[in-house]
């Protein structure tokens, strides 16, 4: 099954999560941040928003910063994803 995203959201796959801080501590499951950094697996046509035309900035494989609270998660065939728009992107990674 796929996810195809519409208008100009993009659906992400979250990279993993740091295990060691720099300094060398492990970090536990529940001390870890949710990752803010994701893999583009999907993305939206584009499409009118708020009367403006919106062109997608962001293509598949592309490794990005999003907004800490954006988007919604989902649970498909036991992988997560999140989908946000594509302003709740911040940077691509180069």
């Amino acid at each position: 099954m796929n996810l195809r995203p519409l208008g100009d959201r993009v659906v992400l796959k979250h990279l993993e999560a740091e295990e060691k801080t720099q300094s060398g501590i492990i970090l536990t499951g529940a001390a870890k941040e949710k990752p803010q950094e994701a893999e583009v697996i999907a993305v939206g046509p584009g499409g009118i928003v708020d009367g403006e035309k919106v062109e997608m900035q962001v293509k598949v494989g592309d490794k990005v910063i999003y907004s800490k609270y954006a988007g919604t998660d989902v649970t498909l065939d036991k992988e997560e994803y999140i989908i946000v728009k594509q302003s709740d992107i911040l940077a691509i990674v180069e």
